[in-house]
């Protein structure tokens, strides 16, 4: 067999069928045609093969045939001569008449080789060189910023009758017009806002400070000449605001019974310890995972392959359906994501080609240096993987039944040996 190599990971080949070999597929062509064209006389796909050809033609019942033959001979082809194929083939019938061999070719793509320089070695040890003395140790100022954080989560909101000042939670009612006509969203009841956060136009959170409950103000202000929507950038803006509740923030102390008061804490330090300890925790995963994206990065740089078009395709649509399930988690889908963009689907898959090309790129890279260093996981260890998935869906209804078991002990043997690869490469 002569299979020629393609660019893009593509291969091409010529087949032949004897006419001995494909014909056998005409009889149930046939029948498949009589099972779909009612024929007096005869029950569905019992009807002979020449009442069959003049109700239907012989053209489709040939078809039908050479479709089935040349599906059988690929199939045939592709496993002896162990082509590692992506996706469906292009086919081509070449020569294709009754009482002849059938001729036809393909072209498919196929899983690419990546070839990875030596030099990654050296590359990887610099990168472990420099990771070495990083500490997932966290400092009293970022532990107290976090404590600071969640005091502020707790903040009590106390209703006063006095005026606004910075750093109350008001809310307003206001109206922006420009040259007298109100502006498109420019209109809002009991609308929430902490003064100095800085979230409205320049001006607009001084000039609330000193208003009370109840009180109304009309002021004038200039949107930013960079401001996002460009019809208002630099215009002269005329503000109505009336306030109707201002509220003090009573951030709690930082105290034991503070501490106390979130459930599961005897004493403020016992929190500080327990913060600590999941801040460090996450520092650790946070450095891992910054060395392992350098060790991709890195072997991107030493590694070839010319990818199929297919390959980078069908990641972008891995991409676009991971966004959906985030989206959907937030009460909205991927249409109302991209109007907010203002940009189409297309727009985005070609913004994620280069990360989808670098996915890619990674997953092969892995693979390969698993077979280089014959890192392999064990069926019993792909089994104990297997087990945590299923426990963790072990009250879903029919799940068993739903679950394709030859793909979950694949996907848990590729996660398995991909934490092998990036353990062996840790230690280089």
């Amino acid at each position: 067999m002569d299979i020629k190599k393609l660019p893009k990971s593509q291969v091409e080949f010529e087949a032949t069928i004897a006419c001995a070999d494909w014909e056998k597929h005409l009889e149930s062509a046939a029948a498949e045609a009589s099972r779909e064209f009612k024929i007096a006389g005869f029950r569905p796909g019992k009807a002979p093969r020449n009442l069959v050809e003049q109700k239907v033609g012989k053209g489709p019942i040939f078809n039908v045939a050479a479709e089935k033959a040349v599906k059988d001979s690929y199939i045939n082809i592709i496993t002896k001569e162990k082509l590692d194929v992506i996706g469906s083939p292009k086919i081509e019938v070449l020569e294709g008449e009754e009482g002849k061999d059938l001729k036809y070719k393909v072209t498919v793509a196929v899983m690419p080789e990546i070839k990875i320089k030596e030099k990654y070695v050296k590359e990887i040890k610099k990168i472990n060189a420099e990771y070495k003395d990083k500490s997932p140790k966290v400092s009293e100022a970022d532990l107290e910023l976090e404590l600071e954080k969640l005091a502020n989560s707790r903040v009590q909101l106390v209703t006063v009758m006095r005026e606004a000042r910075k750093n109350d939670s008001v809310e307003v009612d206001f109206e922006v017009l420009v040259g007298g006509v109100p502006i498109e969203n420019g209109t809002s009841k009991k609308h929430n806002l902490v003064i100095g956060r800085g979230v409205f136009i320049p001006g607009f959170e001084e000039q609330v400070i000193g208003m009370r409950e109840g009180d109304t103000k009309e002021f004038e202000l200039s949107f930013p000449a960079e401001y996002h929507k460009k019809d208002l950038a630099g215009k002269l803006a005329t503000f109505k605001v009336k306030m109707n509740l201002v509220q003090e923030r009573k951030t709690p102390e930082l105290t034991n019974e503070f501490a106390a008061g979130l459930g599961k804490f005897k004493d403020l330090e016992d929190l500080k310890k327990n913060m600590r300890e999941g801040m460090e925790h996450e520092n650790e995963h946070k450095i891992k995972d910054e060395k392992r994206a350098a060790y991709l990065d890195e072997i991107i740089k030493q590694a070839e392959s010319d990818l199929p078009e297919i390959l980078i395709t069908e990641e972008v649509r891995k991409m676009e359906d991971e966004l959906e399930h985030q989206l959907s988690g937030m009460g909205m889908n991927l249409d109302q994501y991209l109007a907010q963009l203002k940009k189409t689907r297309q727009d985005l898959e070609k913004d994620w080609e280069p990360q989808a090309v670098k996915r890619v790129m990674s997953a092969l890279i892995l693979t390969e240096i698993a077979r280089m260093q014959e890192i392999v996981a064990e069926s019993t260890e792909v089994e104990a993987e297997m087990n945590k998935t299923l426990q963790y869906y072990k009250g879903v209804k029919d799940m068993e039944k739903n679950i394709d078991m030859e793909r979950l002990y694949n996907f848990s043997k590729g996660v398995l040996e991909n934490e092998k690869v990036f353990e062996y490469l840790e230690k280089l």
